[in-house]
């Protein structure tokens, strides 16, 4: 599979851009067209769908008592920064 655009079809780089929108079904309907034409046809890009759903099932059930004292700080910290990116 390439990784550029062809014939107006998604590359596997787009792909990883659009997931997230892809699963909160925030993708105008003709880009959700190409996205699933796109993972029919490509198996890496499906396996990574799969990766992340099972990654937001198994993360939905992760409670903070679960974590560690010192992973809790680094995600607090990661959010942290990821915040005030956001905000700038």
């Amino acid at each position: 599979m390439s990784m550029f655009w062809q014939r107006g079809e998604l590359a596997c780089v787009q792909m990883v851009e659009l997931i997230t929108d892809y699963l909160e079904d925030a993708l105008p309907r003709a880009q959700r067209r190409r996205f699933e034409a796109h993972i029919a046809g490509c198996p890496h890009c499906t396996e990574y769908l799969r990766q992340m759903r099972a990654t937001i099932r198994l993360t939905g059930e992760l409670r903070v008592e679960d974590m560690a004292p010192h992973v809790r700080e680094e995600f607090t910290e990661l959010y942290r920064r990821w915040q005030a990116e956001e905000g700038a």
